[in-house]
């Protein structure tokens, strides 16, 4: 901590604060009445926190593009949709598996086989939910990879 008496010039080795009577950042305003007062100033040690920020850095977008916080926070708020996976008799069962862990981001091999496998029986199984706009990408990259595959709205059930 360190100390500076009201009124005094340069007794406080800080730049920073270094009153001046009537200066209008100092502690007294004007003459200083009271000499006789102890004035405590805290200032922050080198390298224990304070320092300068930063500038922020501003996403600039052109005209007619959203910004990725934009794009980000429509997809997180856009109805979740359901990626279908429908059985076929033309593909084989280890490229189903090996495309569904290509296609879909975090796809396990224990999950793709699932997947496979409850579409292989019941005609139909649910990949992935997620936001429309990927739920439309995942189904577009599976049928370009010739699976059969459709989306529909999550809501209404489970």
């Amino acid at each position: 901590m360190e100390t500076a008496f009201c009124g005094r010039i340069g007794l406080s080795p800080n730049p920073v604060f270094n009153p001046k009577p009537g200066d209008k950042h100092s502690l007294c305003r004007g003459r200083c009445s009271v000499r006789g007062i102890l004035m405590a100033v805290s200032a922050a040690a080198p390298g224990k926190g304070g320092g300068v920020l930063d500038r922020p850095v501003i996403e600039k977008t052109t005209p007619g593009r959203d910004s990725e916080f934009d794009l980000r926070k429509s997809r997180k708020m856009s109805p979740p949709y359901r990626v279908m996976l429908h059985n076929d008799n033309f593909n084989k069962r280890e490229y189903v598996v090996q495309v569904l862990m290509k296609v879909i981001p975090g796809m396990t091999v224990d999950n793709a086989v699932n997947i496979m496998q409850e579409a292989h029986y019941n005609g139909l199984a649910v990949v992935i939910i997620c936001a429309q706009a990927d739920a439309e990408d995942h189904c577009t990259q599976l049928r370009g990879n010739g699976l059969l595959s459709s989306i529909e709205p999550a809501s209404g059930g489970c």
